[in-house]
This record gives structure tokens, C-alpha cells and sequence, in this order.
């Protein structure tokens, strides 16, 4: 583990508990809120204009720091759509790449240059993706680019408050807000009361007081990198790998907000995991296999999208990807399509489809 994972670690438990660390940093917590809270109050007496885009908006974000499950919610949610007869697009800052211009994503974007959540997403549901860190401006480039476009998902900005929302989706995982502090102290950047159309809980029970919905999450099957590539989601199960290695140790690759779920989550398969873990949005460029004995090496979703059939790195034959199966209770698809047209109801007649 690097020094900055550590630190990682260290800030992340921190944030759980109310401890010297915690206390400490409170001043700026208390400095980071009042402009949290100044910046949303603008917005409220209208001091800053909120812009609304002519097709219903749906934002999936969260009020904490790091990875809570809201892209696995965004590819449910569109896909979900699609099946009901919309025509979504989706929306993205695109973290980790290299500028914050409003471009679109294709399946052979380079994820240094859209970010790999929106190209994990356009490759796993077909739609239309255009990042931005103007998630206004990314809206209107998406409608001029496909006019087809029914409904707007907006994965993450919960706090962009210049793009008016219809629906808002708020995401909890098991950590729910923490401590209760405001960041640096603790975990939140937004009130913990924040209004939400609905919450969804990516964990095995509601890690908070509100009411909410909650959504499965696990493992699929080890598909070799390549087939991945190709669409494929048919690979070795875990359970059987587990079988089949027989104790022996496999190396596993994650560069995600929280690599150790991941690991977790293969533990729980029966398999022997050698646990890698790298940065949240690592960029490749040496292959951290290489000379590892291991037989397996097992990426997540998020890192395949770096290692490219034809690159170097992603030569290696043990390279292969496991799948997430992350579904929400069908109540949650229910919610969405009634708040969906609760909220083309409300809208000036002029909107067409």
C-alpha cells in the first residue's frame, strides 16, 4: 500500500468516528459547510440562474465523499428505461480525465480523455454519453447532438445546482453519512437532510434513518479481458474458480473509491485473493502483474476499461474481468417512472418527445 492509500485509509476511518483526527480538522469543516451552505442559498433566492434543459432531468448523486454506487445506479436506471421505451442520455463530469470540455463518448474513446465511469457506462448500456464539467452545457450538447433523447441522467452532480433537476436520486452505501461532520471532519458535503425524491441503498440494509429502497449487489463471472471487450458477460463463476484453484492464490486488481469491497466480495466466493489496490481512477501504465505468479488476475469493470484489447498491457492471458450485477428492487424502476411522469405533467406543454 502507497503512502497516499494509507492516508486514504486513515482519513476514511476517521470519517466513521468521532476521534482526535476528526476533532482536529473540525475548523474546516465548519469553514467548508458555511460555503457549502452560501452557495446553495444563491441559488435559492436566485442571485445565480438555474438553467433547465427541454426533457426531464434525472440526477444520481450522493452527500458523501468517495464511491457510494452511483454509477452502478445510473447504468440500472438507464437500462431500466430503455426496456420501458425511452430514449435516455446520460450526463458526466468524466473524473480523471484530461480537460473539463463538454465531448462525447464512444466506444473507442480513450478513457484518459472521457473518463472511464462514462465510457464503463456507454459500453455497458448503448446510450448516448457527453461529458462536462458544465453538466448544463453537456445537457444542451447532448440534445443538439441526439434530439431523440427522452429523458437526461445525470450521473453525480447532486451539487451542481446550475442544472435544474426533475428527480433526484440519492445514493447511500453501508458507511450511510458517517460520522455526521462535514468534510474535511467527516464524510459529508452536502446536509445530511437533503431532500431526495428517492433514496436507494447500495448495501444489504438502509445505513440511515430515511426511508429508502435497497438494491443487490454482487459478483457475476470472471470474463477473459478480451471477450469483455466484445461484449461478452459469460466467463468462469467465481464459486467454481474457487473450486478449481484449489486454495491457490489469485492477484486481484482494483483502482476504485473502495478496492477493499472488492476484495471482499472474491473472499466471499471461497477464493485466495492477493489484493492490489490502486488509486480510484489509476491511469496504467505498467502493468502491476507483471511477474506476479498468480494464474488468475481479476480487474473490475472500471479498470477494464483501461487496458484496451490492442494495448500493451492488456496482453497478458490471466487478465480477465468480473462482471457487477447491481439491480435495484423493482420498486425503485416503479418510483422512477411515476416521478417521471409526474414531472412531464408539470412541464409546459411546448415539450415534445
Amino acid at each position: 500500500m502507497s503512502a497516499a492509500q494509507r492516508l486514504a485509509a486513515q482519513v476514511q476511518a476517521a470519517w466513521m468516528a468521532r476521534g482526535p483526527l476528526a476533532w482536529a480538522l473540525t475548523p474546516l469543516s465548519l469553514l467548508y459547510a458555511t460555503l457549502a451552505r452560501a452557495h446553495q442559498t444563491m441559488f435559492a433566492l436566485g442571485l445565480r440562474r438555474v438553467h433547465h434543459l427541454p426533457r426531464p432531468v434525472i440526477v444520481i448523486g450522493n452527500i458523501i465523499a468517495g464511491g457510494a454506487g452511483k454509477t452502478p445506479t445510473a447504468i440500472a436506471t438507464v437500462r431500466a428505461l430503455q426496456a420501458a421505451g425511452e430514449r435516455p442520455g446520460l450526463v458526466s463530469r468524466g473524473y480523471g480525465r484530461r480537460d473539463d470540455g463538454v465531448r462525447d463518448v464512444h466506444a473507442d474513446s480513450e478513457a484518459a480523455a472521457v473518463g472511464d465511469e462514462p465510457l464503463l457506462m456507454h459500453l455497458r448500456t448503448g446510450a448516448p454519453v457527453v461529458v462536462g464539467r458544465d453538466r448544463v452545457a453537456a445537457g444542451w450538447h447532448l440534445l443538439r447532438q441526439h434530439p431523440e433523447t427522452t429523458v437526461i441522467v445525470c450521473d453525480d452532480g447532486l451539487q451542481h445546482a446550475r442544472l435544474a433537476r426533475d428527480i433526484e436520486v440519492l445514493v447511500f452505501d453501508e458507511r450511510g453519512i458517517g460520522n455526521g461532520w462535514w468534510l474535511p471532519a467527516g464524510p459529508l458535503r452536502d446536509r445530511p437532510d437533503r431532500h431526495a425524491d428517492l433514496v436507494l441503498y447500495n448495501a444489504p440494509m438502509p445505513s440511515t434513518a430515511r426511508r429508502g429502497v435497497l438494491a443487490r449487489r454482487q459478483l457475476g463471472q470472471a470474463v477473459p479481458l478480451q471477450a469483455w471487450w466484445s461484449g461478452s458477460r459469460d466467463g468462469q463463476g467465481l464459486d467454481d474458480l474457487a473450486g478449481h484453484l484449489a486454495g491457490e492464490p489469485v492477484l486481484a486488481v482494483a483502482g476504485i473509491a473502495h478496492p477493499a469491497r472488492f476484495f471482499g466480495m472474491l473472499r466471499a466466493h471461497g477464493l485466495q485473493v492477493d489484493p492490489c489496490a490502486l488509486d480510484d481512477h489509476h491511469r496504467y501504465t505498467e502493468a502491476p502483474w507483471a511477474g506476479h505468479p498468480a494464474p488468475w488476475v481479476l480487474l473490475t469493470e472500471k479498470d477494464a476499461v483501461k487496458l484496451r484489447p490492442g494495448d500493451r498491457l492488456a496482453q497478458d492471458p490471466r487478465l480477465h474481468v468480473v462482471t457487477l450485477d447491481f439491480e435495484p428492487d423493482p420498486e425503485y424502476h416503479l418510483a422512477v417512472q411515476r416521478l417521471l411522469r409526474a414531472a412531464r405533467a408539470a412541464r409546459p406543454a411546448q415539450e415534445s418527445h
